[in-house]
């Protein structure tokens, strides 16, 4: 979608990409600000702006699609004086409760990576991938099976066609491909009652019930992401390879998983080289009902967003030892939760052996552990329970360098940006609204 169609279109969910796609001019900065609509709003503002000596070239205005009661002006301004707009962009921000988007101006090195704003916008890089599903490794067992490598294709087009708010295109599965997944099925099911945490047990049989999980029967994404939402509001999105940490991570800010659909080469159903849906449904969604559980996998894609890139490795680094290989205290003895351990046999028992080092889990020292992606991990992590992980968790976050925090907004699926006393008193009223409906129940159950 082309940003003249989203200026025509009044979908306020494609804001950020009508400012990103700006064209920007030389020597021109350009500014969006929101105002509430009241009498000499905008002249205090053109005020600040003469008294720090910047010129303004242009100004258009707008009622706002986001709020009734403020409107959107739009203004270029003569790129000279940079330390000043800095001071000036600070105290709308601060002094008249602005919401200021800067649109152009020459990078810096400690610029803000751009992030989604709204769910709609995980359309943008959903097909940005490292690999496409149909290209393979020489070393994939399915390299040299031309149907394996066609099939695969059919799955990464239904990916790469797939927009937010489609249901998800059902898939019939083949004979071989049923047979695959009922081998990895019956054999991890005889692991999990030793081996998998209370949380994805407790799971395990209502997913058998309500979304087809059987050893005969592949379930399909659409029926599973229907009853994630009912659970914790999460949801899956089909996924056509790989996507970089940092828009993976983006997903998870959201409540959304990007799930793949194809499924391991018939020749080895024990062994896969990435991640199928074997390793997505039988290791990762069972967690994902678990309300603890998917705050926690929220908070770090809240934690991704705007992130450095140096920061980004560590929270996905973070992310691998956790949700993908995981381990965690139940009693006296550990219990697996990483998907990566759930959805394999072997490392499965493995991990709970003598063989592998255990640590407690110390995000400082767990975001700087190299690992391999080719091989059972030498080492392993433990939480003391999801709760304790999760406070580790904004804790580690609170050392991220960005000038904002980020609360996730379920109603309207957006992400706010706390950088104004505005947001602030928004956020300030919400809380007060959850806490006199806590109040009024304590005091009826006494």
């Amino acid at each position: 979608m082309d940003s003249q169609h989203c200026k025509m279109s009044g979908d306020p969910f494609q804001e950020s990409r009508y400012i990103e796609d700006s064209p920007s001019k030389n020597g021109v900065i350009s500014l969006i600000f929101s105002l509430k609509e009241e009498v000499g709003a905008l002249a205090k503002v053109l005020r600040t702006f003469e008294e720090k000596g910047i010129n303004l070239t242009h100004i258009e205005s707008r009622p706002s699609r986001l709020n009734k009661d403020e409107y959107e002006f739009f203004i270029n301004l003569e790129g000279k004086n940079v330390p000043a707009l800095d001071a000036i962009i600070k105290s709308l921000r601060s002094d008249i409760g602005a919401t200021v988007h800067e649109l152009s101006r020459i990078k810096k090195k400690d610029t803000v990576p751009w992030f989604p704003r709204s769910i709609q916008e995980l359309d943008r890089f959903a097909n940005q991938i490292l690999s496409y599903g149909a290209e393979l490794d020489a070393d994939h067992p399915g390299f040299k099976d031309p149907v394996y490598r066609a099939r695969r294709k059919e799955f990464a087009d239904i990916a790469y066609n797939y927009r937010h708010g489609q249901p998800i295109p059902r898939v019939t599965y083949t004979e071989e491909e049923k047979k695959t997944w009922g081998t990895v099925f019956r054999e991890l099911k005889t692991l999990y009652p030793t081996h998998a945490c209370y949380e994805h047990n407790h799971v395990f049989p209502l997913l058998e019930k309500y979304c087809g999980y059987r050893e005969d029967n592949i379930p399909q994404l659409e029926d599973i992401s229907n009853f994630l939402q009912s659970c914790t509001g999460f949801r899956l999105r089909p996924v056509a390879g790989l996507l970089s940490s940092r828009d993976f991570l983006a997903g998870l800010a959201f409540r959304v998983f990007h799930s793949t659909q194809y499924i391991r080469h018939a020749s080895k159903p024990m062994y896969t080289p990435e991640p199928d849906i074997c390793h997505e449904l039988l290791g990762h969604v069972p967690l994902f009902a678990d309300p603890s559980f998917a705050q926690f996998s929220q908070e770090i894609g809240l934690a991704s967003l705007g992130a450095p890139d140096d920061f980004i490795e560590k929270l996905a680094t973070v992310y691998w030892f956790t949700v993908e290989f995981g381990l965690c205290k139940e009693g006296d003895s550990l219990k697996a939760y990483g998907a990566g351990l759930l959805s394999s046999f072997g490392e499965l028992q493995y991990c709970l052996s003598s063989k592998p080092e255990i640590q407690p889990l110390v995000l400082e020292k767990t975001s700087m552990q190299k690992y391999p992606v080719t091989e059972f991990q030498p080492i392993y992590y433990v939480a003391e329970s999801f709760k304790d992980a999760k406070e580790k968790l904004r804790k580690f976050a609170q050392t991220i360098p960005r000038p904002f925090s980020v609360r996730y907004n379920p109603y309207t699926q957006r992400i706010e940006v706390l950088d104004n006393a505005k947001q602030l008193k928004n956020l300030a009223d919400t809380i007060n609204s959850e806490i006199g409906i806590l109040c009024n129940a304590l005091q009826k159950i006494k």
